[in-house]
């Protein structure tokens, strides 16, 4: 099976070792993977804030960008979600591009929806000694329904010992340009968050957004929290999880 990697702005530019973890774990897993160097942003900062000319640009160059892929799969809920759900609203009006667009929107998935949902694993086995807990970002979760498959995949790693986060079903406060735009908003909202992790006593924080990541992760360390953030996908490679 080939899979073509989708490694997402933030992956790209800011946290690259997510896009080699997700690479690494796929490839343990049998699968071949190749990087489509035509790909762009998903268009989604643009979508959100209201530009839909320039997102629709976008898309119709991540459609060409991966028209040859088997299976597309990213290391982000919030971009699937672009692509999945919103690219066929935003080109509904142009025959070609909008069959295009739900063709790209059918084969692209989720990093740990991959796994579990395409390739029938339901348990990696690995071992990474910590306490943790799991922040379900909205896009993957409410947007996608995408809630069981990361901890099915990080059950199997050993002296991993998970505690549920209380209230993981709130935002962190990140939204993209939210987070921005009603900074204060975004602030109170991310503080909550830090409150529940240290109420589990975890250590670490795994997600599979880095945008909540980076937005979690950068309060933790500006108010001089302990807890370390990472992606799922960097648990299961760092576990060697195969």
């Amino acid at each position: 099976m080939r899979v073509s990697l989708f490694i997402t702005c933030l992956s790209d530019v800011f946290f690259p070792q997510v896009g080699q973890s997700v690479v690494e774990v796929l490839e343990r897993l049998g699968v071949e993977v190749d990087f489509p160097a035509a790909q762009t942003c998903c268009g989604q900062p643009a979508y959100n804030s209201g530009y839909q000319k320039d997102a629709a640009k976008a898309a119709r160059q991540m459609i060409t960008a991966f028209q040859k892929s088997e299976y597309v799969v990213a290391p982000s809920g919030s971009c699937v979600t672009m692509i999945r759900r919103e690219y066929p609203e935003l080109l509904k009006d142009d025959p070609t591009w909008h069959q295009a667009a739900v063709e790209l929107a059918a084969k692209t998935y989720e990093f740990s929806e991959f796994i579990v949902k395409v390739l029938g694993v339901e348990k990696l086995e690995g071992e990474l000694p910590a306490n943790a807990t799991y922040h379900h970002s909205c896009h993957m979760s409410r947007s996608l329904g995408i809630k069981a498959e990361p901890g099915k995949l990080l059950a199997g790693m050993k002296g991993l010992h998970m505690e549920e986060l209380p209230y993981c079903q709130d935002c962190c406060g990140f939204g993209g340009t939210f987070s921005a735009k009603m900074s204060e908003i975004s602030e109170a909202m991310v503080d909550e968050k830090v409150q529940h992790i240290e109420e589990t006593g975890a250590e670490l924080l795994i997600g599979s957004d880095m945008g909540c990541l980076m937005n979690i992760g950068g309060r933790l360390q500006r108010t001089g929290k302990s807890v370390k953030v990472m992606h799922v996908a960097e648990v299961l490679a760092k576990g060697g999880a195969k």
